[in-house]
């Protein structure tokens, strides 16, 4: 089946149906993207220490090509997680949801980017021949550089996933078959993320971004996968939409 019948088979089913698999593409792709951009860089990456980092690389090669499917695949799910809510939320406001595909989509190239950069330390460390002319400093440094790269790439994605998530919630807020609150959580969530649009800022604040995200994520993905959406209310807004 082609991608395009795909999405318009998701495009025709259920309201509650599509809201139960946004909550479950949305908890799939927390769990891949935290375990591939987050918990397995946190192992093997040391900011400090070049020479470190490529021993934990090298040591550790499995754990970090296990990283780099997860966080491709948590791409995948963050697509799917983006147009299901488009096509949940479009009946609120058309405009504002395509706005918000848009932005999202630039995030997921991001993200995308993210896992390329994420295999160039394993590759200039394993280059071989290659990289002969560079000594083996060289090399740990080079990938260093990468590594960071890969940090920053993941801060700008975390600026335009948090725009979206304030779109998602004013759309949210909107509605006529979700709680509001839900949209005001997820808006203060955005906000939240949109502080790395100044990194060294946001590094410091972390522990309260985090809990602004567990804030306003959690309720939303639990939502939409235990209580789903009001399909008649739904429906409703969808006649007057069109």
């Amino acid at each position: 089946m082609s991608t395009v019948k795909m999405m318009e088979r998701i495009a025709q089913t259920s309201p509650r149906f599509k809201a139960r698999m946004a909550g479950l593409s949305q908890l799939l792709e927390a769990l891949t993207a935290t375990f591939g951009q987050v918990i397995v860089p946190g192992k093997l990456f040391v900011m400090g220490s070049a020479a470190a980092t490529a021993t934990n690389i090298l040591g550790h090669q499995q754990l970090f090509w296990l990283g780099f499917g997860s966080s491709l695949i948590g791409v995948i799910f963050h697509i799917v997680w983006a147009f299901l809510l488009y096509d949940l939320l479009k009946p609120v406001d058309r405009r504002v949801s395509s706005f918000a595909m848009f932005v999202i989509l630039v995030a997921c190239a991001v993200q995308a980017l993210n896992s390329l950069l994420y295999v160039a330390p394993l590759s200039i460390l394993t280059s071989g021949s290659a990289t002969s002319t560079f000594t083996t400093e060289q090399l740990q440094a080079l990938a260093l550089v990468f590594v960071k790269l890969n940090t920053y790439a993941f801060d700008i994605y975390l600026v335009f996933f948090g725009f979206w998530l304030i779109l998602i919630g004013y759309l949210i807020f909107r509605s006529a078959f979700m709680p509001r609150v839900l949209g005001v959580l997820l808006a203060i969530s955005g906000l939240a993320w949109m502080l790395f649009i100044v990194p060294p800022f946001a590094t410091h604040l972390f522990p309260v971004i985090a809990a602004a995200s567990a804030l306003g994520e959690i309720p939303l993905e639990f939502w939409l996968i235990i209580k789903s959406v009001n399909a008649q209310r739904w429906r409703e807004q969808a006649k007057l939409a069109v």
